[in-house]
């Protein structure tokens, strides 16, 4: 009798005992699951995508380290450990020995800033530029990029939308923005210069009285690159200005009087917005054909009024926007 108490003892103790490593194993499930949803959280990575041993501790302590408050994550001292537990410890105070030899996430961010910061033009926070040095020194309108030639920027932050009052220079403008049907203003600039010493410095009087001879050679002059018609309209349109200067005392009087002597100042903030054409331009293209000039069609003149500063087209963020406003606000400074 005392022998079948025995075995019935050590029968229901081997069941309570595999009934606990049961709930041990249950709990570890629990507790893994719990872990990698709360590292979900703090990375978006699991721990079953590393492989090294340290990614894995480092993931680990991190997440503890961000749920210490958590009441599942904490162990009494007093309550009895299992050996899983004891290694669970163990290998946290193996990590946090090593963790101030390791740097972490915060510490090496900073140094990739700076990398960053090192590459870029504005290396360092002392020497990168307030907002007016950074208006006056890089901030231009959209359709200037970092690929524009040296000429045409130039020509963007000198010449482009300062109101000109000079007959010659109105001139000079209103022959190359004709070409643009031809070429680019990268591809005229170039050949400005070309283009002064051609045609007398855009001297409306001396074109005027170019003949036959000198227009074919400006025709045939491969460097100038222009059509025999070209040449002709330039010589064409002279002739019309110096009509329009016997009868209103300059060109530029005749021209500024279209805008009551003083430039129309728009406030596009998008190159989308910035037109091809206006309604004033098609009232003076039609007044130009009238007296007989040629390729002067709206979109030409427009393009004519905003060189020469009849129209501020400047973006709003461009640096010369304020200063082409500022002398358009002057009072009208026809010589």
């Amino acid at each position: 009798m005392f022998k079948q108490n025995v075995k019935r003892y050590a029968l229901e103790k081997n069941r309570s005992v595999t009934k606990e490593k049961e709930k041990e194993k249950k709990s570890i499930i629990i507790n893994t699951n719990f872990l990698s949803k709360h590292m979900k959280k703090v990375y978006p990575i699991g721990l079953y995508k590393s492989c090294s041993p340290l990614s894995l501790s480092s993931s680990l302590s991190l997440s503890l380290s961000q749920n210490s408050n958590d009441s599942s994550l904490t162990t009494d001292s007093n309550s009895t450990t299992t050996p899983l537990d004891q290694k669970i410890e163990l290998a946290l105070r193996l990590i946090s020995s090593s963790s101030p030899q390791r740097r972490s996430s915060s510490e090496i961010v900073p140094k990739n800033v700076q990398k960053l910061a090192a590459a870029s033009p504005c290396p360092s926070p002392s020497q990168c530029p307030s907002p007016n040095q950074e208006a006056a020194g890089s901030r231009r309108c959209n359709w200037i990029t970092k690929n524009s030639d040296k000429l045409y920027v130039q020509f963007h932050d000198e010449c482009w939308g300062v109101p000109v009052y000079d007959d010659h220079q109105l001139f000079e403008l209103l022959a190359l923005s004709g070409m643009l049907m031809d070429f680019n203003w990268t591809e005229i600039l170039r050949r400005k210069e070309l283009f002064r010493e051609a045609f007398f410095g855009f001297d409306a009087n001396n074109v005027a009285k170019m003949g036959e001879k000198e227009i074919n050679e400006l025709a045939s002059n491969k460097a100038l690159m222009l059509a025999e018609c070209r040449v002709r309209c330039i010589v064409d349109n002279a002739k019309c200005i110096t009509k329009i200067v016997r009868e209103y005392g300059s060109f530029s009087s005749y021209m500024w009087n279209y805008v009551n002597y003083k430039p129309i100042i728009n406030k596009f903030r998008h190159p989308g917005k910035v037109p091809l054409r206006s309604p004033k331009a098609e009232i003076i293209s039609k007044d130009l054909l009238k007296r007989g000039f040629r390729f002067v069609g709206p979109v030409i003149v427009y393009s004519f009024m905003q060189a020469a500063g009849l129209t501020i087209d400047h973006l709003v963020d461009c640096f010369r926007y304020t200063d082409c406003v500022n002398l358009a606000e002057r009072p009208w400074r026809h010589v």
